[in-house]
């Protein structure tokens, strides 16, 4: 097996784990079963139909719109297992219990083809016990496939084989979940925890433990362990209340029953106070206290002496503050060990502790370092990872202070550093041009020590340096994710320049192809100014005399619209005339990626917001990241689309009110009119397809890394197949007559308190730009005249107090100002 492309997917277990995991798979457009046990009644399959209805609920959302849920099928083991015949991909997330696990093999085996896969999401019970319960045929085709919650919004998936696992179907389960649902994959050994969890979860222990030794309540914990170490927001209590009390017991425990012989199993444990609340039934945000909980609008927090709430008012001490703002990584951290102040000897020793348990069990769980760093990343959220970290902040300063503080008896296990932290091949870190270290060692020297784990997996001899992988799957992701230590190319610097401005690069990438354009800007969150219009306008111009076509592609985000900085500038200087020939301007680039005599392909990521969504609305074609937000956002500061966007939308509308009976195109208006007068872009490529940003012809890419690939193949075909900018015709708008219709709805909202004075006079200049001005309903009209009236409504709003208040206010606060 050298491939897998999935059509079908059937997910076993509809509790809140399958749920979601058969929901990303139905975003991905797949065929989906989800199972579980026939309910009582008339009904089997009930349970899973409520299971599938409440997917509609959850937050954040696991489907990328509301009607995908009927796209899941709703299966009982009683009477539906016959469908597993069809299935490439079997997925079994239920609970963790192995008898359980036995019983539903036993059931399902019966029932698959002789190629499909069968993975297990278990969190942490072993793939070769697992894999023993099989038949013997279907072992090589078994792995686990572990998911993290919520699995549409955390990249992470642990790859895990047992040794009877045929290498091909872990290269072919890879690719797939890489590909088609977009999910980062870490390779892991087969221990208790694997990789993410395991390290994970002892930083949140550490993090628990550490409190009490120094005396910190937990909102003060969290104030110190969320952005300000680079953790996620919700720091430590705050996610075992979000993770569910209850749910974190378990998974220590099972830790903890595993690892019989891990020297830091005092540790994996839970203080007193979280075992109460977990048996008085207060598991977090479930049950809506836990470690804190609402009054109100208010957050109380548990108080673990008194077990009484009080007022979250945990603040990081100013002198703590001055230490967490060094800016080299190795001072902040030797000037944390050096202080005195209980917040500051936390901090370091709950990071010092991570870097320690990380370095003793890396040979156990993982091949390198880099699938720790990932794992981290990508499952729980860290910006970086321990061993990047360490690295750094200088790697020998540190493991000399590691060292010293075991000594002296202050980690929470007495345990030697592994032999690889010091040796020589580790002088400078475990990241770098060669690759990413893989330890060395025997037992007890960061070896296999603890129960469960195979020893034959631990690697023996010297560290080596292990390169990233450079298979057809690696290849297609043009400028993956680096680590700390990693070389990177970015789009400022790859392959060979072909015109340089201040502003933008026109580069092609000669290995993949030295004809196809790639035009990048260059300033900050790519916004665009007089610079990037210049060099988009010379840039096309090069392109249709020297390439076969041009790709638009930014690092994310693609690009957030018109350079606020700018027109704030003239505005404030009196200079009307500069700001019409700036916009004159924008609306030239958009006429030109849009008539280009080559083919002009957008590949958008992250946001394309205002301008940049207008750019890539002209485009030839679209590629889009699955997870991106695209929309025309310029009510937010006062002003209405003007670089062609409104002149989409109207031709839009034309095109299906031609269709129509009556060809009344305001039917078709009012849904661009009502999502951009609110300001509000679609959340993701799905959406946007669906308002009429992306068109069915578009490709939206499941693993963002891919984009560029993606759109570079397009464009070659494009060129190939001598694709050219066909002339756009005149087209009948919806006129006067149209404006009027639409101003219905903005004289309720107005009235009803739900828009003020000036949102009403945005969204009747966009209710004229979309309709085409004040002519009659069904007058033929040119893309000139349309621009034209954008452009005039547009700088009737930037010549408005009210306009240029919005503005200012989002430049200095970044937020929008509703005056």
């Amino acid at each position: 097996m050298t491939d897998l492309k999935l059509h079908r997917v059937a997910v076993l277990g509809a509790g809140v784990m399958g749920a979601q995991i058969a929901a990303h798979a139905a975003n991905a457009g797949l065929d989906v079963l989800l199972y579980d046990l026939a309910a009582p009644g008339a009904d089997p399959r009930a349970a899973v139909r409520r299971a599938i209805d409440g997917l509609r609920k959850l937050k954040p959302e696991p489907l990328a719109l509301q009607t995908l849920a009927d796209a899941i099928r709703p299966c009982s083991y009683d009477s539906d297992l016959p469908l597993l015949a069809g299935c490439d991909l079997v997925i079994e997330a239920i609970g963790e219990r192995l008898d359980w696990k036995q019983s539903l093999y036993e059931r399902i085996a019966p029932h698959l083809g002789e190629r499909a896969i069968l993975a297990s999401n278990t969190s942490g019970l072993s793939i070769a016990t697992l894999a023993a319960m099989l038949p013997e045929a279907l072992r090589p085709r078994f792995a686990g496939l572990h998911f993290f919650n919520p699995p549409r919004w955390l990249p992470l998936v642990e790859l895990i084989g047992h040794a009877g696992t045929e290498p091909a179907v872990l290269d072919a389960l890879e690719s797939a979940v890489t590909r088609q649902l977009g999910k980062s994959v870490v390779r892991a050994k087969d221990s208790p925890g694997f990789i993410a969890n395991r390290l994970g979860v002892f930083a949140l222990l550490a993090a628990v433990h550490h409190a009490a030794r120094f005396g910190l309540a937990p909102d003060e914990v969290d104030a110190l362990t969320g952005a300000a170490i680079g953790r996620p927001r919700s720091a430590t209590f705050r996610t075992l209340d979000v993770v569910g009390l209850d749910t974190f017991a378990h998974v220590v425990a099972g830790q903890r029953e595993q690892l019989g012989a891990d020297p830091w199993r005092g540790w994996l444990r839970l203080p007193d106070w979280l075992d109460a609340l977990v048996a008085a039934g207060q598991l977090g945000d479930k049950t809506g206290a836990g470690c804190y909980r609402r009054v109100g609008r208010d957050s109380q927090v548990r108080d673990p002496a008194t077990g009484e709430y009080c007022p979250a008012a945990g603040a990081v001490a100013p002198e703590v503050q001055a230490l967490l703002d060094l800016p080299d990584t190795g001072e902040r951290l030797l000037a944390l060990r050096r202080s005195a102040h209980p917040q500051a000897r936390f901090l370091w020793a709950v990071q010092r502790d991570l870097f320690h348990y990380a370095a003793f069990h890396l040979a156990d769980i993982a091949e390198a370092a880099r699938d720790a760093d990932f794992a981290l990343r990508w499952g729980f959220g860290f910006a970086e990872g321990p061993f990047e970290t360490w690295q750094r902040a200088g790697w020998r300063r540190l493991a000399s202070a590691l060292v010293e503080d075991i000594e002296r008896g202050e980690t929470l296990a007495a345990v030697p550093l592994p032999a690889w932290v010091t040796s020589a091949e580790a002088a400078e870190g475990v990241h770098g041009p060669a690759g990413s270290l893989k330890p060395g060692g025997a037992a007890g020297q960061g070896g296999s020590t603890i129960d469960g784990a195979n020893p034959a997996a631990t690697p023996k001899g010297a560290p080596t340096f292990v390169p990233r992988r450079a298979d057809a799957l690696a290849a297609r992701q043009l400028f993956p994710e680096r680590l700390a230590g990693e070389p990177r190319a970015t789009a400022l610097d790859a392959g060979r320049t072909l015109a340089l401005t201040d502003a933008t690069r026109l580069w092609v990438l000669p290995e993949r192809d030295a004809r196809i354009g790639i035009l990048s800007f260059t300033g900050r969150a790519h916004a665009i100014g007089s610079g990037v219009l210049d060099g988009c306008l010379d840039a096309i111009v090069q392109a249709e005399c020297e390439l076969d076509a041009l790709v638009l592609w930014n690092e994310p985000p693609f690009a957030v619209g018109a350079d606020l900085k700018e027109v704030l500038r003239l505005a404030d200087a009196g200079e009307f005339a500069a700001l019409d020939a700036y916009i004159a301007r924008f609306q030239q680039v958009a006429l030109a990626i849009r008539r280009a005599r080559v083919p002009v392909v957008a590949a958008v990521q992250g946001m394309a917001l205002g301008g940049g969504c207008e750019f890539a609305l002209h485009a030839a074609h679209r590629v889009v990241a699955f997870e991106t937000r695209i929309g025309l956002v310029e009510t937010g500061v006062g002003l209405i689309p003007a670089g062609g966007g409104c002149l989409h939308f109207a031709r839009r509308a034309a095109a299906l009110a031609a269709s129509g009976a009556d060809g009344d195109a305001v039917p078709f208006l009012e849904p661009a009119f009502d999502a951009i007068a609110r300001g509000l872009p679609a959340p993701n490529a799905l959406a946007a397809r669906a308002a009429g940003y992306l068109t069915e012809a578009d490709d939206i890419v499941f693993q963002a890394n891919e984009v560029l690939h993606v759109a570079l193949a397009r464009a070659r075909a494009l060129a190939e197949a001598g694709a050219v900018a066909r002339r756009s015709l005149p087209v009948a708008v919806a006129g006067r007559a149209g404006s009027a219709a639409l101003a219905m709805n903005i004289v309720n909202r107005r009235d009803g308190g739900f828009m003020s004075a000036h949102d009403a006079r945005i969204a009747q200049a966009l209710a004229s730009a979309l309709c085409g001005g004040d002519i009659d309903a069904g007058t033929r009209v040119d893309d000139d005249w349309l621009l034209a009236v954008e452009r005039a409504r547009f700088m009737e709003l930037l010549a408005t107090p009210e306009t240029i208040a919005r503005i200012r206010h989002l430049l200095a606060t970044g937020k929008p100002l509703r005056n």
